[in-house]
């Protein structure tokens, strides 16, 4: 087993210039670990149940009718998107786990048959239309699509997105796109099963091994993915989640927290 202080050397002297400090590494057990947020609220999935939970208080929501949860997007943590893909339903929920909106796509005028959506700001999701093989950007008050992407191949294993652009990896493809649906970015997806994104920048995990593409901004896509020194842990990296200040990484026991600081001049 490599150890976490041979992971942090490595990531130190990688391509981002940034230095990975351990911070801490907490017991935890769920069943999905979702991530956490600038407030140090900490989100996770069991038993079909969203969990919430800070130093004093503890939220829950759940709509059983509605199916497993198939992913949570906490970019906006006053704006959560909870996707149900077995009935192709979207929830926005408050701080507080209240919900603000609930969009049934299959009671839309228009028909549309999702598999994944992820928050865009402004009262808009990136969504993945299975019907049309599009990602389009939707906007859930006025039931507008504002942006529509030419239709590419393959199933969406993984979505990623900010306010400025999306991510989607398929069976063979990490595509990227930005706000007016224009693709901007492709490349070898094959053997990856999740992608995060922050910012401008995508980690990628590859059989247990993490790999970076450090800016995502539309002038630096023609560089690569640079593998992090993995496996990390002897267990699997089950869920990870970058933030501007911190990579949290969940082995199925611990969540292992490190702060991202720029290197001394």
């Amino acid at each position: 087993m490599k150890s976490i202080a041979a992971f942090i050397f490595f990531i130190s002297i990688s391509v981002i210039a940034q230095e990975l400090k351990l911070v801490s590494s907490t017991d935890f057990k769920t069943t999905t670990f979702i991530g956490i947020d600038s407030y140090k609220n900490t989100y996770s999935i069991k038993n079909m149940v969203l969990y919430k939970q800070s130093s004093t208080e503890k939220f829950v929501y759940s709509d059983l009718h509605l199916g497993e949860i198939s992913s949570v997007d906490i970019i906006n943590p006053l704006k959560l998107v909870v996707f149900y893909e077995d009935t192709n339903t979207v929830v926005v929920l408050d701080n507080k786990l209240n919900e603000i909106e609930r969009i049934n796509f299959n009671n839309l005028p228009d028909f549309i048959n999702i598999s994944t959506a992820t928050n865009a700001g402004n009262n808009s999701l990136w969504i993945f239309n299975v019907d049309t093989q599009q990602l389009e950007l939707y906007n859930y008050r006025e039931n507008k699509k504002a942006t529509v992407s030419q239709p590419f191949a393959g199933k969406p294993i993984s979505q990623a997105s900010n306010f400025n652009y999306c991510a989607v990896l398929t069976e063979k493809k990490l595509l990227i796109f930005n706000s007016y649906g224009s693709l901007i970015s492709e490349k070898d997806g094959t053997g990856f099963t999740k992608i995060i994104l922050q910012d401008k920048s995508i980690i990628g995990v590859n059989k247990n091994e993490l790999f970076l593409f450090p800016d995502t901004s539309e002038n630096s896509f023609e560089g690569s993915f640079k593998p992090l020194n993995l496996p990390i842990f002897e267990n699997t990296v089950k869920d990870l989640q970058l933030t501007k200040d911190f990579l949290y990484i969940y082995d199925g026991n611990k969540i292992h927290t490190f702060s991202i600081t720029q290197p001394k001049q």
